[in-house]
């Protein structure tokens, strides 16, 4: 990040780091060493890695750098939210938000610089995709933050596409689990995505993070208007991979639904939601639309959101209304553009 001429050892997992051993002529099990001092002890600095030697910390030095950066900027909101600027390796702006919640304290990361997905209800669809993130990118946004210590639980749902990122995705989520990276249980990450169908069983194979599926809309062509996604990949296709899959223990999977006003709230689409979701053990997330400049969307009143989730519970469905967080800081669901 500060240095363009040498390369982040920050985000590589333990196979890249005995790859990267081997070939600078390094013992094999100062792979683990450096692991362990990236994601379990915090070096910020190669020359704080003692129990390489002094000769081995200088050879690694001369091609590697730890890479972590902290944030540019912060903005606190008046609900106790804060959106951390931070800059990708490339120089793109990147958001995350860290929002408190009593004893929970979720960070919601980014991982791409600018989303190419176009759904139109989304500010940071409309910067269209500046890059992918690296995994050292991704990771630097919760091993930079300065409340790391009280973080609970990191959601994939900042700016980008996480599975239109897909390997950089897997290798943060790798170390973000594994006993020698930062060791989480996977039941404290959720993953979301818009529907990337091509990528999801690999996803759900090799992982048991949390997963949410931005739904938004269960008719195919009232989908398409407003999420073109669903032209590649339809949500039903989507719901037939899920129904292959077993969320009814510790892994959940999740429908977010941004609630607009007349376009997507009618007693038609909770028929519909039912119908698409049926044989699924899920929840549904109901979120209030966040205005953007320009954009022609509302979201209902309070009675109106109400009376929507208490429908669809009365089917059968788990249904919840998401407290808005951040809003006057442009950190709520869907805000989140780089300070573009």
């Amino acid at each position: 990040m500060a240095n363009t001429t040498l390369k982040s050892l920050y985000g590589l997992t333990l196979s890249q780091l005995q790859q990267l051993c081997q070939e600078l002529e390094l013992p094999r099990y100062a792979a683990k060493q450096i692991a362990g001092w990236l994601y379990r002890r915090g070096a910020t600095d190669i020359e704080q890695m003692s129990d390489l030697s002094k000769a081995n910390r200088a050879r690694l030095a001369q091609h590697y750098t730890v890479g972590l950066s902290a944030p540019v900027k912060v903005s606190t909101s008046t609900d106790g939210t804060k959106k951390y600027l931070y800059r990708s390796e490339q120089g793109a702006a990147i958001e995350s938000a860290y929002i408190p919640d009593g004893e929970r304290a979720t960070l919601c990361v980014s991982s791409q610089a600018g989303c190419r997905m176009g759904c139109r209800f989304c500010a940071t669809g409309r910067l269209g995709l500046l890059h992918n993130l690296s995994t050292c990118d991704i990771l630097n946004q919760i091993a930079s933050l300065p409340e790391r210590e009280s973080l609970t639980n990191v959601v994939y749902m900042g700016m980008g596409e996480p599975l239109d990122n897909v390997q950089n995705l897997m290798n943060a989520l790798e170390i973000m689990t594994a006993e020698w990276g930062y060791g989480w249980s996977p039941t404290r990450i959720t993953v979301s995505t818009a529907g990337v169908a091509k990528e999801l069983d690999n996803f759900l194979q090799k992982t048991q993070v949390h997963l949410a599926v931005s739904l938004h809309n269960p008719f195919h062509d009232q989908r398409a208007e407003i999420m073109p996604i669903e032209r590649a990949y339809p949500i039903a296709q989507v719901a037939d991979i899920l129904r292959k899959y077993d969320f009814t223990h510790q892994r959940r999977v999740s429908f977010e639904y941004i609630v607009m006003s007349g376009l997507n709230d009618s007693t038609q689409h909770i028929k519909e939601l039912c119908r698409l979701l049926n044989g699924i053990k899920c929840r549904i997330n109901l979120i209030r639309f966040h205005k953007i400049p320009d954009s022609p969307y509302f979201s209902p009143n309070d009675e109106k959101m109400i009376a929507f989730r208490n429908a669809l519970t009365n089917k059968g469905i788990m249904t919840t209304i998401r407290t808005s967080r951040g809003e006057d800081i442009q950190a709520a669901c869907g805000l989140l553009a780089g300070e573009k």
